[in-house]
C-alpha cells in the first residue's frame, strides 16, 4: 500500500456468537456403501425401502455424491460453529453404515432445532441443472411440516442468491424415511446436479 493510504482494520465477515444456543443437525447424505436392507418408510408402516441408497456421482468428474456431501457438510459445520451453533453430524467419515431412519432418530434424541440433510441430484438428462429444497409433507411429520417448510424457503432463497444456481424450488415429499421418522424440523437440499458438467 502507498505510505499515505490509511489502513482499515479487517472487518469480521461473521458475527461470532450470533447463533449461540441454536442446535443444528447436519446429515451428509449417503455413505461409501449403500445398504439395500429394508426399513419402514414411516413409523408403523408396512411399506419399506432401502436403508440408504448409494447416491449419484459426477458424470464428468467421477466423484461420488457421498464424498461431496461430506466435504460440504464439514465446511458447513465449521462455519456454523464459528457463529456459535452447536452442530451435530450424523457422520464424519464415509465408511459408516447408518440408515436414514437411524439418522432421523439420532437427531430426534439430540433435540436439534433443525436438521439439514445435504445431497446432490442426478439425472439421465445432462442438461438438467439447478437446486431444489425438499421438505416433509406426510401426516407422520405434520407437527414439524410448517417449521420445515419455512426453514426450507429461507435456506433455498439464500442458497440461490449465494450461488446463482437455477432455482428448482421447494418439493414436498411424503416418501422419505429420513423425513417420516423425524420429530424435529428437517429439510433436504439437493445442492446441484452432479450429472450436469457446469
Amino acid at each position: 500500500l502507498p505510505a499515505d493510504m490509511p489502513t482499515v482494520p479487517p472487518q469480521p465477515t461473521r458475527d461470532p456468537g450470533r447463533l449461540t444456543g441454536v442446535k443444528i443437525g447436519i446429515d451428509p447424505g449417503h455413505q461409501a456403501q449403500g445398504n439395500s436392507d429394508q426399513e419402514a418408510v414411516a413409523p408403523g408402516s408396512s411399506e419399506t425401502k432401502a436403508k440408504v441408497a448409494s447416491g449419484t456421482s459426477g458424470r464428468f468428474t467421477g466423484v461420488p455424491e457421498y464424498e461431496v456431501n461430506l466435504d460440504i457438510s464439514l465446511q458447513l459445520r465449521d462455519a456454523l460453529e464459528a457463529l456459535g451453533c452447536e452442530v451435530y453430524m450424523t457422520r464424519e467419515t464415509n465408511d459408516v453404515d447408518i440408515s436414514n431412519q437411524e439418522r432421523a432418530v439420532m437427531m430426534n434424541e439430540l433435540g436439534v432445532d433443525l436438521v439439514l440433510r445435504l445431497h446432490c441430484d442426478g439425472s439421465e438428462d445432462p442438461e438438467k441443472h439447478g437446486s431444489s429444497m425438499l421438505v416433509p409433507s406426510n401426516d407422520c411429520t405434520q407437527a414439524i411440516n410448517a417449521e420445515s417448510e419455512r426453514a426450507g424457503e429461507i435456506l433455498q432463497k439464500a442458497y440461490i442468491e449465494a450461488t446463482g444456481l437455477h432455482d428448482r424450488g421447494l418439493k414436498y415429499r411424503e416418501d422419505m424415511s429420513g423425513f417420516n421418522h423425524s420429530t424435529v424440523p428437517v429439510v433436504l437440499s439437493e445442492m446441484c446436479y452432479m450429472t450436469n458438467e457446469e
